[in-house]
């Protein structure tokens, strides 16, 4: 007979390509009849086969019972089958593993070591509780085998019995602390017990901390990275036990932090002091800033020398715990932790994120955004492109455009790939937090900070729609569920509220939007829909200080324009508020006279206003609906006076209605709002007399059903519409520009420069030119300020003149860069190269930081016991909550899946006796459970039995259902009862009616005297109670 080896088996799969389920199918059957053959030799050959046809995803617990035959067998190769079959196949409630407790027994007292090794290896994948308790005796004894293998396999075995049956560590200690403390011991058997005091120290550190001496000595004198990766995991639990083992571990880890060329050891080293605590305890501060700076210069070499993605991602996770207690180091790195923002791992970027978050400063937010928004401006720039989008910039002049000069790009930010979207989104919403923490403490120029929401609101994501039909049981992202134009617009309105110095320049941001709003709109298709959630923050500063628009005819009419494309109900309803507002500025100026010129223009606005506010009477939100309603009532009480008005003439001097002058804006003239805080409102008392539970109407369901079922009247042509806003078409931009600009094939040369780039690199080119401008403006009487050659005056100098014939007219020396000469520097490092040579290795310094602008930001306004005005911190590793989830998480995992909290529980101190609350074991568990569940089941019979007699007794003596009033006296004596049953009462308790006479006792069973009472005697020496036949029955039973 020739049978099929593993390697025929193997080389047969693969010449059958295509058929593989056929030849399988066909290989199992063999292998079926192959296994009862009662050759061990053909047995085993078969079992090899289906080990691997189980590898491939074929179940072989079929042959449960065959394996087991084979791991009987007393050769060896045979006998190795066997267990990898058991391994392979064998689960913990396979019904023939009871049968294999003595085949472990016996071959784990064989002779050989190889035959021992084979159960000792096979344990941790069968282990049940039942078979821990029955091999422990046999495993122990192999603690002290001669040979060093058996002892290693013997302590990692031990563990994972311990996991399922922890009385195996009170057994084992002893002798596994015995091989721990022999200095002769093999190194292997070492590390296994290191491995094992590890994974149990994390759980109870107490229990270990005597073996710190010898721990320690293994850190210094041990030569095994590994070990030493362990050893220093263990120590930073034990550090926060004992204070004192930090000034001794500081000199072995700074050693190795400074020798050691294995990057695990290095970081493992920096991680262990970071755990432990040693960067943020201790009495010797200065001992403290030298290993927190050497920690963070290893860091930064791991980030910048090697190109390893895991080592950079390792460090930024050790920079985030570092930032904790020394954020200006942590700040020194700046330019090595920028860099990895753009690093095409997209874990690598959030992690820097993340760390940029917690080192930002006032001294280098600038520098962070910066470098954030090109990045942003670079891939929404390449999403456009690819989408054959062209972004309008608003208000951008051809000349301010050639005197900005080169933008600085570099040709891989031209080029980025665009970024996805809810990272686009955790980047701005990120650069938000950075800016307002603190009540925007770090911030130092309000300036630029409203300008950078500006260009964030144009490159920023469109909010997309969620279909609720599809993916229901999808969870939505957190990017979708809320619209970032929306905090942006927030937080230029939060300019406005609280900075009033600021408040011009958010109102004229706010204009901005609006009217690129509209732009984007007018460009569209007349079904386009308004979707930024910055509307409404914008339109809502545009009505509140409208007094500060530079254009509020414009701004109302654009408004006008986006009211019928609004979907979103709120910002319907801000909207509505915000053109009611805006009409009371315009139509409202008591001094200007009521010309016939002044009531034509006020007839045809309150008429366009009218026209585009009443299908909103109609609308489903009740918001929308009763704001629709009162303003267009308002409206058209206004223009029905305004048309009875006559204008004034020559002769006659007419005053405008008072509904335009004083009606309309007294309802918006008052107290000025301020912010307040978020839990403020809680504290708001409640009104007497308010029921919130009160429904608003009797029949309120009937006229919800019957908004649901109105539909909005389609919208007609307005006839307005070409009057206001079909106007002609305007040049486009490109056209004014130079020729050689608008070749498509010119490549734009860009001049490389070590300098920083400007903020043209992340503006746009119209928020540039403003800036510019207003500058200009700023500096336009300070002589000091050089201004631009077109603006400045007199005649040209003899060297202006020869620098215009050799350069042209081309030349922009605003781009030439400045060096800083530093004449001590040279002529020291002239004199000593190494310390030139050190000094180019250090990080560079950063810039002097610019003076901070005085503006006064108002805090929010609390009530007593309200919380705190900051908003909540943003999340990330940092955060203390997000922190406790992570370790109560990580105390759940393992990574053989098996349920090792109750390790914890564990006490190793051998001193005493085991307490039988600490012994574990099954078998006795289940006992005690089946007694105590029999146990009950009596009780509740038991009670029941009760229950019905006490209801027999009293339905038998006419006792009430609900009873009668029960008396205790003071002082009684037993009574004396005639008739059977004379024994002692059991209940002890007197009956009395309503009526005030005194009590008497009874004696009955069920503890209630029933009966006629008897008038006691004024001597109260002896009581006697004549109790009926049917009571002395029942005290009978």
């Amino acid at each position: 007979m020739f049978e099929k080896s593993l390697y025929d088996l193997i080389r047969g799969l693969r010449n059958h390509k295509g058929t593989e389920k056929e030849y399988i199918q066909n290989c199992l059957k063999e292998c079926r009849s192959e296994i009862r053959n009662q050759d061990m030799d053909v047995k085993a050959t078969a079992l090899l086969k289906l080990i691997y046809l189980e590898m491939v995803g074929h179940d072989m617990s079929w042959a449960s019972f065959h394996v087991l035959e084979v791991m009987s067998s007393p050769k060896y190769h045979q006998k190795r089958v066997g267990y990898l079959g058991a391994v392979q196949s064998f689960r913990p409630d396979t019904e023939v593993l009871m049968l294999a407790t003595n085949l472990l027994k016996k071959d784990l007292s064989a002779t050989l070591a190889t035959t021992m090794s084979l159960p000792i290896a096979a344990l941790p994948h069968i282990i049940t509780p039942s078979l821990a308790l029955s091999v422990l005796a046999d495993l122990l004894p192999r603690l002290s085998h001669s040979h060093p293998a058996i002892r290693k396999k013997t302590i990692v075995t031990l563990y994972r019995l311990a996991l399922v049956y922890p009385e195996t560590l009170r057994a084992a200690w002893p002798k596994i602390k015995e091989r721990l403390m022999d200095k002769n011991e093999d190194p292997s058997v070492t590390a296994a017990i290191v491995n094992v005091v590890v994974e149990l120290g994390w759980r109870r550190p107490n229990d270990f901390l005597p073996l710190a001496p010898r721990l320690f000595e293994l850190l210094v004198d041990s030569g095994n990275n590994w070990m030493a990766i362990k050893l220093i995991k263990l120590f930073a639990t034990l550090t926060p036990l004992e204070p004192r083992l930090v000034r001794k571990l500081l000199p072995p880890l700074t050693d190795l932090i400074r020798t050691t060329p294995a990057m695990s050891l290095l970081y493992e080293c920096i991680n262990g002091i970071i755990q432990g605590g040693i960067l943020g305890d201790g009495e010797d501060f200065s001992a403290r800033e030298e290993i927190a700076s050497l920690c963070v210069s290893k860091l930064r070499g791991m980030i910048s020398i090697n190109s390893d993605p895991n080592l950079k991602y390792v460090a930024l996770l050790a920079f985030n715990r570092i930032v904790v207690t020394h954020p200006f180091l942590v700040a020194q790195q700046e330019d090595v932790i920028l860099e990895c923002i753009d690093s095409e791992d997209i874990s690598i970027r959030i992690k820097a994120l993340d760390l940029v978050q917690g080192m930002v400063s006032s001294d280098n937010l600038v520098s962070i955004v910066s470098r954030l928004m090109r990045q942003l401006k670079a891939s929404s720039a390449s999403s456009d492109q690819q989408n054959g989008l062209q972004r309008p910039d608003l208000e951008t002049d051809s000349s301010d455009e050639a005197s900005i000069g080169p933008t600085g790009k570099s040709k891989s930010q031209e080029h980025a790939p665009p970024l996805p979207e809810d990272y686009t989104v955790d980047v701005i919403g990120r650069i938000l937090y950075m800016c307002s923490q603190g009540n925007y403490a770090s911030l130092s120029d309000f300036d630029w900070y409203i300008d950078v929401l500006t260009q964030l609101i144009r490159i920023t994501p469109v909010p997309r729609a969620v279909d609720s039909d599809s993916e229901l049981s999808a969870p939505v992202p957190k990017y979708l569920a809320t619209d970032i134009s929306e905090r942006i617009g927030n937080e230029i309105r939060n300019m406005a509220v609280k900075v009033k110095a600021m408040r011009p320049a958010a109102v004229q941001a706010a204009e901005l939007i609006i009217t690129r709003l509209f732009r984007l709109s007018s460009e569209s298709a007349s079904s386009h829909l308004v979707v930024s959630g910055a509307l409404k923050p914008t339109a809502w500063v545009a009505g509140e200080y409208a007094f500060q628009l530079s254009s509020p005819d414009d701004t109302l009419g654009n408004l006008l324009h986006l009211l019928p494309r609004i979907e979103n109900p709120e910002i319907l309803a801000t909207c509505l508020q915000t053109i009611t507002k805006l009409f009371s500025f315009i139509a409202g100026d008591d001094r200007a006279q009521w010309t016939a010129e002044r009531k034509s223009n006020m007839s045809l606005l309150m008429a366009r206003v009218i026209h585009v506010l009443e299908p909103l009477a109609f609308h489903p939100y009740l918001e929308v609906q009763e704001r629709g309603v009162e303003f267009t009532e308002l409206l058209k009480l206004t223009a029905e006076a305004a048309s009875g008005q006559a204008p004034s003439t020559d002769d006659l001097q007419q005053d405008p209605p008072l509904l335009l002058t004083q009606a309309i804006p007294s309802l918006f003239n008052g107290w000025e709002l301020n912010s307040v805080a978020l839990g403020a409102q809680k504290n708001v008392p409640m009104p007497e007399g308010l029921d919130l539970d009160e429904p608003i109407h009797s029949n309120l369901s009937a006229l919800l059903a019957q908004a649901d079922s109105l539909m909005l009247p389609a919208q007609d042509e307005d006839e307005f519409e070409a009057y206001y806003n079909q106007k002609a078409p305007v040049t486009s931009i490109a056209s004014n520009e130079p020729a050689i600009k608008r070749l498509v094939e010119a490549p734009e040369e860009v001049s490389g420069s070590y300098q920083q780039a400007g903020e043209e690199s992340y503006l746009d080119a119209d928020i540039v030119a403003r800036r510019k401008a207003e500058r200009a403006e700023r500096n336009r009487d300070d002589p000091f300020y050089i201004l631009e050659s077109s603006r400045s005056g007199g005649t040209s100098t003899p060297i202006h003149n020869i620098l215009q014939k050799e350069n042209g007219p081309g030349l922009d020396i605003d781009s030439i860069p400045i060096m800083k000469l530093d004449l001590e520097t040279v002529s020291t490092g002239l004199g000593d190269q190494g310390t030139l040579a050190s000094s180019r290795q250090q990080p560079p310094s950063f810039p002097r930081s610019k003076p901070r602008q005085r503006a006064m930001v108002a805090a929010d306004e609390t009530l007593g016991g309200s919380g705190p005005s900051t908003p909540r911190g943003y999340d990330s590793e940092n955060n203390s909550d997000s922190f406790a989830k992570a370790r109560v998480k990580k105390l759940k995992q393992s990574l053989l899946q098996v349920d090792s909290s109750h390790l914890g529980h564990l006490s190793l101190d051998t001193s005493g006796q085991a307490s039988d609350e600490l012994t574990y074991d099954p078998e006795k568990q289940q006992r005690d459970e089946a007694e105590m569940a029999q146990a009950m089941k009596e009780v509740q019979r038991l009670r029941l039995e009760m229950q019905r007699a006490n209801e027999r007794i009293q339905v038998a003596q006419g006792v009430p259902a609900e009873g009668v009033i029960v008396k205790k006296k003071a002082k009684s004596k037993k009574a004396k009862v005639d008739g059977e049953g004379g024994g002692e009462p059991s209940g002890g308790l007197a009956i009395t009616k309503m009526k005030k006479k005194k009590a008497v006792e009874g004696d009955g069973s069920s503890g209630v005297a029933v009966g006629e009472p008897v008038k006691a005697r004024k001597k109260k020496a002896k009581r006697i109670v004549q109790l009926d036949e049917g009571t002395r029955a029942v005290e009978s039973l």
